[in-house]
């Protein structure tokens, strides 16, 4: 199969590495890739929103299935696009991808069909959302509706900082039309976990949880990210806890869609919330989450492509996933500056050999002559698998240790809660 992958970062490259692997397999693109999608497939000037030139590659090389990574050309319709033209491509629809690009649907779908979230309001008139929070005296989280690049959440204690975050986002436009209209909800409080489910239309597959550390520093300090490492498998979801969440969470949420006439295919990601009321829909992302599939994708033993393949001909429910049984984890480096004024250019040295058990995903890098460098916010997801969470903790810290760019940031303490 010649397959075309969409997108430039970590994600794309846990694809690739999986997707390399496959005995179905004859050629690999990726558009536009990065310098570590370099060596596993041939990279592809281009932009991955300009649907008309993805699309065009695709027929001139006569790809038998391109899979989407980023959330942005799916909102743009590049399923839409590709099934008009008789191609096939992994990834929802437009309308389907409005669960991520459009939170404010999201919600609504949620209230209507009884799934499980966070209470909220939504505004698009500043004045009226001041009014709302002022009455609130409890802590909120402040929501850019639109895509945001995952830092459009604002989680605020006090009430005085999510005035000022919504005017933020109303106001000052610091997240662009993405922030016009926002979501003020109530925090939930408990522990987080990422479950991704791939979905043919008709059945769902669900892979491993995950944990994502979201904040910028140790502790789950400073800002919010797109991700600052990863964990896999989740701690926090076992068999009777999956059941629960496939009950009240996933089967309602994929009902919700049939009823609303949208077909589903793709990666439907839920961000839950684990409360004292059990687990609660935080987020819906229409892709793979970044980075949760660099540790999740190291620890799957089946054949991706052969998954993926199913999933676009209404064939999953004739496939099956195993996984190693060791438990993964990701540790994102990120560039100078990141995630408010990032700075790139810095030469990247001491890239370990990848191995069965260490993997570094390549993020924001680009090859300049002989060098690699930095370019992009999180540059690089340091990847490894151990018999313990310790163990693996262990191999991916050391692998950090002999990485050096200027000004690189991460995280030390993942893995250890």
């Amino acid at each position: 199969m010649k397959v075309l992958v969409v997108g430039s970062g970590g994600r794309e490259h846990a694809l690739c590495h999986a997707i390399a692997r496959s005995p179905l397999l004859d050629k690999l693109f990726i558009l536009p890739g990065n310098a570590g999608t370099a060596a596993l497939g041939t990279n592809v000037p281009g932009d991955p929103k300009d649907v008309a030139a993805v699309l065009d590659f695709a027929r001139r090389e006569a790809i038998d299935i391109t899979i989407v990574g980023p959330e942005d050309p799916l909102a743009a319709g590049i399923a839409d696009a590709f099934e008009a033209a008789g191609l096939r491509i992994f990834g929802p629809t437009r309308a389907a991808a409005r669960l991520e690009s459009d939170k404010a649907f999201a919600k609504q779908l949620m209230r209507q069909y009884a799934v499980p979230t966070a209470d909220a309001r939504q505004f698009t008139d500043f004045a009226l959302a001041r009014q709302y929070i002022a009455t609130r005296d409890e802590p909120v989280v402040v929501k850019a509706t639109g895509l945001a690049k995952g830092k459009g959440v604002i989680v605020c204690d006090d009430p005085a900082d999510a005035i000022l975050a919504a005017e933020d986002m109303l106001v000052k436009r610091v997240f662009g039309e993405a922030g016009s209209e926002i979501l003020v909800e109530e925090r939930l409080l408990g522990r987080e976990a990422s479950l991704l489910a791939i979905v043919d239309g008709h059945t769902a597959l669900l892979l491993e949880a995950a944990q994502d550390y979201k904040r910028l520093r140790d502790g789950d300090q400073g800002p919010n990210t797109g991700g600052m490492g990863s964990l896999c498998p989740s701690p926090l979801v076992d068999s009777g806890t999956l059941r629960v969440i496939q009950q009240q969470i996933l089967v309602p949420t994929l009902d919700a869609l049939v009823r609303e006439e949208i077909h589903y295919r793709g990666v439907l990601y839920l961000g839950l919330m684990f409360t004292t009321a059990g687990p609660k829909v935080l987020e819906f992302n229409c892709r793979f989450g970044d980075p949760e599939t660099q540790a999740i994708l190291l620890r799957l033993r089946s054949d991706l492509l052969e998954i993926l393949d199913a999933a676009t001909t209404g064939r999953l429910d004739q496939v099956s996933v195993s996984w190693d049984p060791r438990p993964s984890l990701c540790v994102v480096l990120a560039s100078a500056g990141y995630p408010e004024a990032v700075q790139t250019g810095a030469v990247i040295s001491g890239l370990p050999a990848p191995g069965e058990d260490l993997v570094v995903f390549h993020a924001g890098t680009k090859r300049v002559g002989d060098q690699v460098v930095t370019n992009g916010g999180r540059v690089l997801g340091v990847t490894a698998l151990g018999a313990t969470v310790e163990a693996a903790r262990q191999r991916a810290y050391a692998a950090v240790e002999q990485i050096h760019f200027d000004g690189q940031q991460y995280r030390t303490d993942l893995g250890l809660r």
